[in-house]
């Protein structure tokens, strides 16, 4: 298996959240943090120096590359905070209700396996919770637990 550079380590989630600037980028992060624990029921663990991931999967690239990465996560970006949410981009049966919540959630902006968003209060915070929800049992269903 391949090592991403980006891997879990042991450093201090609440150190991290704490850290992070501004002071409201702070406090969406520790909403972040609690919305993805409750939604998940998973601890935290950093990845890298700014992802906050919960879970883990195993998997293989159509390439052949073997890679482990967080099943779920955020980092609290300067610019927009960036969410980890594969299940809707590698699931066909996650991906319609992924877009139906998408059209309800507010202001974001995509990537490929990530949602953008700038402040919290621009969107539905129920909405995101079930966003992340559904894509945590999309996840599940397509990396069942070892």
């Amino acid at each position: 298996m391949v090592d991403a550079k980006t891997r879990p380590n042991s450093g201090s989630v609440e150190a991290f959240l704490a850290a992070v600037e501004p002071p409201a980028k702070r406090e969406d992060a520790r909403v972040l943090d609690a919305l993805f624990r409750r939604a998940t029921g998973q601890e935290p663990v950093m990845w890298g120096d700014a992802i906050v991931g919960y879970g883990e999967y195993e998997t293989v690239y159509a390439s052949g590359r073997e890679v482990r990465w967080m099943r779920s996560g955020f980092s609290p970006r300067k610019a927009k905070h960036s969410l980890y949410l594969m299940g809707g981009y590698c699931d066909e049966l996650a991906a319609g209700e992924r877009a139906r919540l998408l059209e309800k959630l507010g202001k974001h902006s995509q990537g490929k396996s990530c949602l953008y968003i700038n402040k919290l209060a621009d969107i539905d915070i129920a909405v995101l919770e079930e966003l992340v929800a559904a894509d945590w049992w999309a996840m599940q269903r397509i990396y069942p637990p070892a």
